[in-house]
């Protein structure tokens, strides 16, 4: 029995806030994305991950995209909840940041975060940065997810 299931690609979306999750799932499709999971705010999102991880049979996100908003330090502390585990499933990471600080950048970067993106308020902005989340996706791909 072959073990690796063929399921439709998507992104896991970590956010707590229920406008976002919505603007940025829509924002994301129209941009290209195949699929989007909303995974809820942080407390949700540590379990369905650690399960949908701990499953070789279940369907996992070929990326994951946080954008907590609880407090300053929700994106980083969640990074390093969920650090070990998208290590072992190479499974990217990316963070949505309201403010492009290079230290906060680097931080992120050293604790697992394989990119990070700004949050735009402007429609046009975010609609870029959301073609840029689909770009850096569709170039992370791991092989085996894309049949090589």
């Amino acid at each position: 029995m072959n073990e690796c299931l063929d399921y439709a690609s998507f992104v896991a979306l970590v956010d707590d806030d229920e406008h976002s999750t919505h603007l940025l799932t829509r924002t994301l499709v129209d941009q290209g994305a195949h699929g989007v999971q909303a995974y809820g705010d942080a407390d949700a999102a540590l379990g369905r991950l650690k399960a949908v991880l701990g499953d070789r049979s279940a369907a996992q996100p070929e990326m994951i995209i946080i954008d907590l908003k609880a407090h300053s330090g929700a994106n980083l502390e969640f990074l390093c909840a969920i650090k070990e585990l998208i290590r072992h499933n190479h499974v990217p990471a990316v963070v949505m940041v309201q403010v492009p600080e290079e230290q906060g950048r680097r931080i992120l970067l050293e604790n697992g975060a394989s990119a990070v993106f700004v949050r735009h308020r402007e429609r046009d902005a975010y609609r870029r940065v959301a073609a840029d989340i689909i770009e850096f996706w569709a170039q992370t791909q791991r092989p085996e997810a894309v049949g090589m």
